[in-house]
């Protein structure tokens, strides 16, 4: 029977399957963060040991201050959090970057930057947004504490293999539209819930055109419909990337690997449970208006107005979205001001995303306050031999470390209460980056419109062809 790329990496990865249907999983790749010490709790309650230390990595990031990297300046939370990972990897031997490591940065853009996500692994961490490494065409999901527990003491996971559904986005991105767009645009044609108990497959020529970085943002926004995880199966834009990490195979067992990541792609005959299209060149700017990333809206147009809304529930979260988010209905979008910019997150921060925005910036002031935070160090660094930083400074921005600072609200990097904020993040609930904050998400370009000009922008009427 022909069979889907998903059904290719998973039925590679059981070991055996249980009479309720659930299989064991091997996992190839473990990620920890700050917020995984209830699983290393479990492990010194069982007074057990990780069962592969060397395929699991600690990544410091949500806890990590970005303004100052001197401990003594960290609240004393902080400090506390950021010790319990280190003593915790330490103590399990499990290889980590840290605070002091020039590797650091969210573990979502570290991961893939280290060559350690790869073509058909099995990827888990205590964190949602895990479905990022999918771009790679693996199978990646976010796990809870007592999950990771149990990858930390076998190595592997029960799990009830979910349904599967194609997202196929065929057409040219017209200028100024980016993968963020393409995302946003399937979270609102399907719904936050629209793709519960899936997996996704993106697929089309859309998305064979975008770049690593694009494919990572968009698979980092699969968990906002719903779905389990994202992937886009590996071909050359994958290999290239891969050829080029530290920690990546090398060499002829590169080469060996590609031979075998060749096949993970799904059959022309395969069967999915559903399936979903989108037609790329009819895609403009994209941001969301309300308090969930179904929320979304071409910039183009004017709010909804729940008194229209045949739908009553749909009617009525309208109706509560836009009060909380200070709006009216009809209003227009681009006649919405904002109050600061945040450019980051595991959604946004990686080195396209930087000079996509840079390029909007670049000559322009901006009239708001806004933070820059790159998704690793090495990001960072990069980013500093090319100039951008002094785009963000010039323009007025924060140019800061790496972390996942404003995109939930950590270490004092807040929007204020009934503050907006113009963000690259993945989410957009209610008080998300600061009690009583409103967010509206977007590309990286469009985030910097908003900051030259104080309101939602098209920013294709500015002299720029940017897109992130």
């Amino acid at each position: 029977m022909p069979h889907t790329l998903f059904d290719k990496v998973w039925d590679e990865h059981v070991v055996v399957t249980r009479e309720d249907g659930e299989d064991l999983l091997w996992i190839d790749r473990h990620f920890v963060h700050e917020g995984s010490h209830h699983a290393f709790a479990k492990l010194k309650a069982r007074e057990a040991k990780a069962a592969r230390p060397d395929l699991t990595f600690g990544v410091a990031d949500h806890y990590v201050p970005v303004r100052t990297r001197r401990r003594e300046e960290f609240a004393d939370d902080i400090r506390t959090m950021l010790g319990r990972l280190e003593h915790n990897c330490a103590d399990q031997n499990i290889e980590l970057f840290g605070l002091d490591d020039p590797r650091q940065g969210i573990v979502h853009v570290v991961g893939p930057e280290q060559g350690l996500t790869l073509p058909g692994l099995t990827v888990v961490c205590g964190d949602s947004h895990t479905s990022t490494h999918g771009a790679f065409g693996a199978i990646a999901f976010g796990i809870g504490a007592s999950e990771a527990a149990h990858v930390l003491m076998t190595q592997t996971l029960w799990q009830m293999k979910p349904k599967q559904m194609r997202v196929t986005v065929n057409g040219a991105l017209p200028d100024g539209v980016s993968a963020k767009d393409i995302a946003l645009n399937i979270i609102a044609k399907v719904g936050a819930d629209g793709a519960r108990g899936h997996a996704l497959e993106y697929a089309g020529s859309a998305i064979r055109a975008l770049s690593m970085e694009g494919r990572l943002t968009l698979c980092n926004l699969s968990i906002e419909s719903g779905a389990r995880c994202g992937m886009v199966a590996p071909d050359e834009t994958t290999f290239e990337w891969i050829r080029s990490r530290p920690l990546a195979p090398a060499g002829a067992v590169l080469e060996q690997a590609i031979e075998h990541w060749r096949t993970l792609h799904s059959d022309p005959d395969a069967v999915f449970d559903s399936e979903v299209s989108l037609d790329a060149s009819s895609l403009v700017p994209t941001v969301t208006w309300g308090t969930s990333p179904e929320d979304a809206l071409p910039v183009t147009a004017s709010l909804p107005d729940p008194a229209k809304t045949a739908d009553q529930a749909k009617a009525q979260h309208q109706r509560e979205a836009l009060d909380y988010m200070g709006l009216r209905p009809g209003q227009r979008i681009e006649d919405i001001t904002v109050d600061r910019v945040f450019i980051g997150s595991c959604t946004n921060s990686r080195i396209e995303d930087l000079r996509a925005a840079a390029q909007v910036l670049a000559g322009r002031k901006a009239v708001v306050p806004g933070l820059v935070s790159p998704g690793s160090t090495l990001i960072k660094a990069r980013a500093e031999q090319e100039g951008l930083d002094r785009i963000f400074i010039d323009a007025g921005l924060e140019w800061v470390e790496a972390g996942c600072s404003m995109c939930v609200g950590m270490n004092g990097d807040l929007v204020g209460p009934g503050e907006r904020c113009a963000s690259t993040t993945n989410r957009n609930f209610r008080g998300r980056q600061g009690p009583g904050a409103r967010t509206h998400l977007m590309s990286p370009a469009m985030a910097a419109a908003a900051a030259v000009t104080g309101h939602l922008t098209d920013l294709r009427k500015l002299e720029t062809g940017a897109a992130a």
